[in-house]
């Protein structure tokens, strides 16, 4: 009879542990998936800027204001994660006696007063930052440092961010801005604003990555500082695909410094339309017929005389998949590599180099060997 009671206890004992467990597992996931959303989590619309979206608003709308509130609701929801969890494990293990204080054990008690503090710091902030209509959030007076009202700067910034001309880069929560007279970085609990004619910017380093989401032949991260010459303003980082970096420096108006000489891989379209030049290079070059006129120019970019020709060198001429182009020169090479690289698989591009194109005049099938240029 006792074993059997022992058992039974046993049994019990190890149901509970197993609840708890899974509880605590759970919870840490979600609590992670919170604070560093998954592209499914966001697909699903399961984060905090869609579930408050009626409060926040439209970014493209008032986008100060949007971040001023979304900031301020990050802040209060992850500081109801400690004490969500304390719940949470109170309905999960209701012989632990957690909602009764005067019995708790010192680490469960511990672990409360440290579970509201956290809540009542959150709760406390987000209050005295919408005092005032928001005048005392850390958006707010960042914006007043640039001379002007931060609502009247907030204007600007609204007007300017509502173009489609505007530098975007990273992912959605963490992205950085660049319009024509701002440069912003956002994050969950903060937005970072200079005004661009106040500031430079240095690259400080570059990471690589052979595995990358964002493409399947990798990826180069870099990492640059912004020091605005407002001493009200500090300095902040950005971090962006080095895909982006040419972006954006067209869209700064300073000079982006380099002093450390770091190289900046260039996109797949550049580095493609080099290896393109060297094997045309390569091939052999076509003699116009005497008496030909000049070829006119690129009907691809009107600014430079067409230079290359579609020759058959591949293979036999009544052989193999490319066909003999007979069109009058028509293009550039530049822009025939352009075209050639937009008929190719675009998630293979360490197959474009072997791949075949139709001729964008007349559909003719070839390759990179039977492209040759003009003697001059």
């Amino acid at each position: 009879m006792i074993g059997q009671l022992v058992s039974s206890e046993r049994d019990c004992l190890v149901y509970m542990a197993s609840e708890e467990f899974v509880f605590t597992a759970l919870y840490f996931i979600l609590v992670i998936c919170l604070l560093v959303t998954p592209t499914e989590f966001r697909a699903a619309g399961l984060t905090i800027e869609n579930l408050l979206s009626s409060w926040l608003g439209m970014e493209d709308m008032k986008f100060v204001e949007y971040q001023i509130k979304k900031t301020a609701a990050h802040v209060l929801v992850h500081s109801t994660l400690p004490l969500g969890y304390y719940i949470g494990f109170g309905f999960v293990s209701p012989d632990r006696n957690l909602f009764l204080p005067w019995q708790l054990t010192l680490p469960w008690l511990m672990f409360l007063c440290l579970s509201v503090c956290v809540f009542a710091l959150g709760l406390s902030l987000f209050l005295f930052w919408r005092t005032n209509h928001w005048d005392r959030h850390p958006i707010a007076r960042s914006l007043s440092y640039h001379g002007n009202a931060w609502r009247s700067v907030a204007a600007s910034v609204n007007t300017e961010f509502r173009r489609i001309d505007k530098f975007q880069s990273g992912p959605e929560g963490r992205r950085t801005y660049v319009t024509d007279s701002w440069i912003i970085k956002t994050s969950p609990y903060a937005v970072k604003i200079a005004q661009q004619h106040d500031c430079h910017m240095n690259i400080l380093s570059t990471e690589e990555h052979a595995i990358s989401h964002e493409s399947s032949t990798g990826a180069q991260f870099v990492t640059l500082n912004v020091i605005s010459l407002n001493e009200n303003i500090p300095d902040f980082e950005i971090r962006l695909n080095a895909l982006d970096y040419k972006d954006l420096k067209d869209k700064v108006s300073s000079p982006v410094v380099n002093a450390r000489n770091i190289v900046i891989q260039q996109s797949i379209a550049e580095r493609f339309l080099v290896a393109f030049r060297s094997q045309v290079d390569a091939n052999p070059n076509y003699s116009l017929p005497q008496g030909s006129p000049a070829p006119e120019n690129c009907i691809g970019c009107l600014q430079v005389p067409s230079n290359v020709k579609l020759i058959k060198r591949c293979d036999n001429t009544e052989t193999g998949d490319c066909v003999q182009c007979y069109c009058r020169p028509m293009w550039c090479c530049d822009c025939m590599c352009k075209w050639f690289a937009s008929r190719q698989t675009q998630t293979q591009p360490e197959n474009w180099m072997s791949g075949k194109s139709p001729c964008p005049t007349c559909r003719s099938v070839f390759c990179m060997l039977d492209i040759s240029h003009i003697d001059s």
